[in-house]
C-alpha cells in the first residue's frame, strides 16, 4: 500500500511539474503569434518616429496605470529601455506560454551597439486583442555571426 501511494504522490508531482513548465511556441496558434509581434514592431517603430501616442496605445492598462501619461511612459522608455527605444536591428526570436503568461523573445541591437534581448510579456484583453504588459532586457553577450 505504501508503495502505491508513493506512486501515485510520484505521478502527481510529475504531472504538476509538467503542467507548471512553460510550454512551446507550438502551444500558441499562429494568429495569437502574429498578432502578438505585430503589436511589439508597431510599437518599436512607434518609438522610433517618437510617436508616444501610438506607442502608449499598445501598453496594457497594467502598464498605463503604473504610468498614465504618454509623457510619462515615453520618458521612462528613453531612459530604461534605449534599445527598445532606438534599436539599430530586431529580430524575433521564441515565444512561449508560461505561467506569467505569453512571453515573446526580441533580439536587439541598441543604439550603441550592444546586443539584448527583450521579453515581452502579453496580456490578453476583455475583447481577445493583445496589449504589452512589461518588458524585461538583458545583455546578450552571446557571440554574433
Amino acid at each position: 500500500m505504501l508503495k502505491i501511494a508513493g506512486l501515485i504522490l510520484g505521478l502527481a508531482f510529475t504531472f504538476a511539474i509538467a503542467a507548471s513548465s512553460p510550454g512551446r511556441a507550438d502551444d500558441v496558434g499562429s494568429a495569437d503569434q502574429s498578432a502578438i509581434r505585430s503589436i511589439i514592431a508597431s510599437q518599436i517603430e512607434a518609438f522610433r518616429h517618437d510617436d508616444g501616442v501610438a506607442a502608449y496605445g499598445y501598453a496594457s492598462p497594467t502598464i498605463q496605470g503604473l504610468f498614465p501619461t504618454v509623457d510619462g511612459f515615453m520618458a521612462m522608455v528613453r531612459s530604461g529601455y534605449p534599445p527598445v527605444y532606438r534599436p539599430q536591428s530586431m529580430t524575433f526570436g521564441a515565444i512561449a506560454n508560461t505561467d506569467a503568461g505569453l512571453e515573446q523573445k526580441v533580439f536587439l541591437t541598441g543604439p550603441d551597439g550592444r546586443n539584448w534581448v527583450a521579453v515581452y510579456s502579453l496580456q490578453r484583453q476583455p475583447d481577445g486583442s493583445w496589449k504589452i504588459n512589461g518588458c524585461t532586457l538583458v545583455e546578450d553577450d552571446s557571440p554574433t555571426i
